[in-house]
């Protein structure tokens, strides 16, 4: 509880940064009447609202549209640019294809199935959550993978608690250990059923305390699992999560002449085998926390299933079987998935010529990972749901009245996806979001604040590059606890290009640990949605989430540095100060 005479204060906290925040910075740019000061002044302003989040994230966006003009800082033309550029495009792209994923409930089909194939042991059950909640993160949104599968988590732990209850009970009752045990679906009058015993009275629970702290333990490493996942696998790819947009359209922004170093195929080749060690990293480490390493317990190879891994099978078994077939709109949908990461990874591969280059003139300079993007985002819209009906010419050959029927209905039916389904469930606030952000790099850029703040960090120049990169990923991933992971990119990113100019080296070697370091949420509930998701199931304490959460966020830093250090090194040959980052901030 705060202090008495602090309360008043906590109740106009909103109205005070909203009003207060701007009155106490403009001795800023009336002392100092120029246009990086007055471009500070407004990004100043803009991160203590996003930081406080006195108003909506998106609403503070679009800050920009209104005060750079008015200040002088840039025009009207060329903010709103800003604000559905080509990066914006790629992410608007990948959201609709992830959106048509959801819809026909082929990410559910996917997970069910990876699940069944891994096997239900302690170990391998978390490390199947783990594996699959990652790999839906890598296309679909953290928050939609996490809200998807925290249920199918929640069902099997339920059943193999009350495959356990029953086990222990017939044990009790005839003294002898029941090996086979049939398992019935239990309705919701089941769950809340009361057990007795033959003679009518109502037992103890017979389990341990020890049991049941064992139990608590696996419950809360369970649904762990996946938060942690989630925001690990957003960063494989460069549609995954929002700070990796944010860092393709900042380079675009501040390095037109990048040669577009990043794209969908290096990012992936950067950062998906820094996701793989993540992932077997956090999946060890929840293991020592909440089961302990015994691996003949976890891993049980060669042994027979208990009653629990049987419960837990059948609730996979059970969940599979309502998806039925793979539909004909399931099987589209799957394909138009496969097709745009093809696309995507054939357009500039690096070490051959892409599809870009061979089928189209100038193609490279051209064509970007949006335009098959939003091509297939296209083609959802066209393709039908259900297969074509061809009708026969000849109407002697069955009953007129349904052949007339027949005619009368369109060849091809609805399609895919509809645009009142992509309205609901399309973030359009993260699209505000990424586009003030960009609007907010090229004013510092064009204001000449990003050269000033390259200026003042100078003296860093005598610090080994792998140690700034350490502690600024360190820097970011405690601030990311707090803000937005788009919000901390969008801040942090602009100022992390002006110090690499200063102290002449790649800009990435400092933006990408940056970057990916902006997705290591781990220790607080409001830190990102699928960790609020898996909070608000009750298992967890916040101290739980704080205490696994610090150790995640070390083996993150630890996971980027080396990343960075070994094969990001001659990928995005970071050894070298690049002559469009040097061209760029000499004009």
């Amino acid at each position: 509880m705060a202090p008495t005479c602090l309360r008043p204060l906590l109740r106009y906290r909103s109205f005070a940064i909203l009003f207060l925040t701007p009155l106490l910075l403009l001795p800023l740019p009336v002392a100092v009447p120029t246009r990086e000061a007055k471009c500070a002044y407004i990004i100043i302003i803009m991160a203590v609202y996003w930081c406080t989040e006195v108003i909506p994230l998106a609403v503070t966006s679009l800050m920009p549209v209104v005060f750079f003009p008015l200040l002088g800082v840039q025009s009207s033309k060329s903010v709103c640019l800003q604000y559905l550029n080509d990066t914006n495009m790629l992410f608007v792209g990948g959201l609709i294809v992830a959106i048509s994923v959801e819809q026909w409930n082929l990410h559910k089909r996917i997970a069910l199935r990876v699940l069944l194939i891994l096997g239900v042991k302690p170990a391998l059950l978390m490390l199947g959550f783990m594996i699959v909640t990652a790999f839906l993160s890598m296309w679909i949104s953290n928050t939609a993978t996490t809200a998807m599968m925290v249920p199918i988590v929640q069902a099997v732990l339920d059943q193999m608690d009350n495959t356990e209850y029953d086990v222990t009970m017939m044990e009790q009752a005839t003294g002898q250990t029941n090996t086979v045990i049939e398992l019935e679906e239990k309705n919701a009058s089941d769950l809340t059923s009361v057990h007795v015993i033959s003679n009518g009275q109502v037992p103890d629970d017979p389990r341990s305390s020890e049991e049941k702290k064992m139990r608590k333990r696996i419950c809360k490493g369970m649904t762990l699992c996946v938060c942690y996942a989630a925001s690990i696998g957003g960063t494989a790819t460069l549609t995954g999560t929002g700070p990796n947009m944010v860092l393709k359209g900042q380079m675009n922004q501040l390095y037109p002449n990048n040669n577009d170093v990043v794209n969908f195929a290096s990012w992936f080749g950067f950062a998906f085998p820094n996701m793989i060690l993540m992932l077997v990293l956090a999946w060890l480490w929840l293991q020592c926390s909440f089961m302990g390493l015994n691996f003949k317990k976890s891993w049980g190879c060669g042994t027979e299933r208990t009653a629990k891994e049987k419960a837990a099978y059948n609730v996979l078994k059970a969940e599979m079987k309502k998806l039925g077939p793979i539909s004909y709109a399931e099987f589209n949908v799957l394909l138009m998935f496969l097709l745009l990461v093809l696309l995507w990874f054939s357009r500039h591969p690096g070490f051959v010529k892409g599809w870009a280059t061979r089928l189209f003139p100038e193609g490279e300079k051209y064509i970007t990972d949006s335009a098959p993007a939003v091509f297939i985002a296209l083609l959802l819209f066209i393709l039908p749901a259900n297969k074509p009906k061809f009708i026969g010419w000849n109407p002697s050959m069955s009953d007129p009245e349904q052949t007339e029927e027949d005619i009368k209905k369109p060849f091809l039916s609805a399609p895919l996806l509809d645009w009142n389904v992509v309205q609901r469930k399309m973030p359009w606030s993260i699209v505000l979001l990424l586009g003030g952000g960009f609007a907010l790099a090229d004013a510092s850029a064009n204001s000449g604040l990003s050269a000033w703040l390259g200026h003042q960090m100078t003296p860093l120049g005598s610090i080994p590059p792998w140690a700034i990169a350490t502690v600024l990923s360190l820097i970011i991933a405690v601030f990311t606890e707090c803000t937005s992971n788009v919000a901390t990119a969008t801040l942090f990113l602009p100022v992390f290009s002006s110090m690499a100019a200063s102290v002449k080296i790649h800009p990435l070697y400092v933006m990408l640990p940056g970057t990916l370091s902006a997705s290591f949420a781990f220790m607080l509930p409001v830190a990102t949605p699928p960790n609020a998701i898996v909070f608000s199931y009750g298992h967890i304490r916040v101290l739980d989430m704080v205490r696994s959460g610090i150790v995640m966020n070390i083996i993150g830093v630890f996971c980027v540095t080396l990343a960075i250090n070994t094969w990001g090194r001659p990928m995005f040959e970071l050894d070298t100060f690049p002559t469009w980052a040097n061209s760029t901030t000499n004009q």
